[in-house]
């Protein structure tokens, strides 16, 4: 009885190493789920698959434009909706010396496609920001920003 327990032990923990081994290492996340066909994926500046993430850097380049403090109320295969600020440099009287300010945002990710990197997996390519209370200078009040790929 005990021997059988023992293998069967043995079975689980080779089984979990094998899944854990087969996952992409680019399809991490920043929470406990895996993406799955019933839910899309957020790729970042890094080419990481993030699923709700916290934040989420807009401007790769120069990092002047991140969302912050992000919390999502709906993640699915089709769109995820959320909350969060939009931190972005006033870039006065340059970049480096600029300070950053943070506008409340609504947020919409949708419009899935597969991605390049790994076609099964579907990205969300359309982010939607809604600002709730002030705007950076020169924005709408409405944005939107394809993602990349």
């Amino acid at each position: 009885m005990r021997g059988n327990r023992l293998r069967a032990a043995a079975m689980l923990g080779a089984a979990t190493a094998l899944v854990a081994t087969a996952a992409p290492a680019s399809a991490t996340t920043t929470s406990s789920a895996r993406p799955s066909p019933a839910r899309a994926v957020a790729v970042d500046c890094f080419s990481q698959a993030r699923v709700r993430p916290d934040t989420f850097l807009l401007a790769c380049g120069d990092g002047n434009n991140r969302l912050i403090s992000l919390r999502w109320t709906q993640w699915g295969a089709t769109s995820a909706v959320g909350s969060g600020l939009d931190s972005v440099n006033d870039c006065l009287p340059y970049c480096a010396a600029g300070t950053f300010h943070s506008y409340p945002v609504e947020i919409r990710l949708d419009r899935p496609q597969s991605w390049q990197k790994h076609p099964g997996i579907q990205r969300f390519n359309r982010l939607r920001l809604v600002y709730t209370h002030g705007t950076p200078a020169g924005t709408d009040r409405i944005a939107y920003h394809t993602l990349w790929d």
